[in-house]
């Protein structure tokens, strides 16, 4: 496969190259080992689309929380339907469910680190394992984390993460979804610019930055799954971030 170097070389070619040509390099060079991961939100639907027109059964990843606004479900299973995608749900851990059950109503206020860990990163590493190349539709206006990721970047474990828009814009963005006339999720009428899981997303004015709906007032920018936390395929390994007590978990294997 290839090399840190080669990587690092392509990945600066990469930056002159359109989201398709990237996506088309990507399935041609990984396939079969290769998947994308989407929220389905507005802000999904470019990445979406453009991939499924150049490989139709290209495995699309979507993070079940059971936090989600029952529009994402409904806009999930409209697009997943109409666009024929290969869509595979992903849940937590089965040894998560007791301690999820206690915590049920204040995980995401009291401790949203671990809640993302648990329902987003920890899922997203089972589903990669098999894999070769992960494809991510991050875009550097989005977060100062993101502002600092390159194309290609190699994980640790040597996965490769492909961000094909991530020299985009929201006004890009928009541009080309009025161009395909794209659907939106339907709660961006409300304001909801961003969107993830109900109890860590609201609707913002117009003049706010896009994300600023996600995480309000809890000092969080980012789920865990773009970040350092993504590393770490051990609770032992990040605990020291989280506000609740997991050892419960632990003794059960983690």
């Amino acid at each position: 496969m290839l090399t840190p170097l080669e990587i690092e070389r392509l990945s600066e070619e990469f930056e002159t190259k359109t989201p398709q040509e990237i996506i088309t390099w990507a399935v041609d060079t990984f396939w079969p080992q290769i998947a994308l991961s989407s929220s389905f939100q507005t802000q999904s639907m470019p990445l979406l689309y453009m991939a499924s027109r150049i490989r139709r059964d290209i495995l699309i990843l979507f993070l079940d929380t059971g936090y989600h606004f029952w529009e994402t479900l409904i806009f999930r299973e409209q697009i997943a339907s109409e666009w024929q995608l290969n869509v595979l749900d992903l849940y937590r851990d089965s040894r998560w469910d007791s301690f999820a059950r206690r915590q049920t109503r204040a995980l995401p206020f009291e401790d949203p680190n671990l809640c993302c860990f648990m329902h987003k990163v920890q899922p997203m590493q089972k589903a990669m394992k098999d894999m070769l190349a992960w494809i991510s539709g991050i875009r550097r206006d989005q977060t100062s984390v993101r502002a600092q990721a390159k194309i290609l970047e190699l994980q640790e474990d040597g996965l490769i993460k492909i961000n094909p828009l991530l020299n985009w814009t929201k006004d890009d963005v928009k541009r080309y979804m009025e161009e395909h006339h794209l659907p939106s999720h339907p709660l961006l009428e409300k304001g909801y610019r961003s969107i993830g899981c109900s109890p860590c997303t609201i609707a913002i004015g117009v003049n706010d930055d896009e994300r600023a709906g996600r995480w309000s007032g809890r000092g969080k920018i980012e789920c865990g799954l773009h970040t350092e936390m993504f590393t770490h395929k051990d609770v032992s390994e990040v605990k020291n971030d989280f506000h609740l007590d997991v050892s419960s978990v632990e003794n059960n294997g983690k």
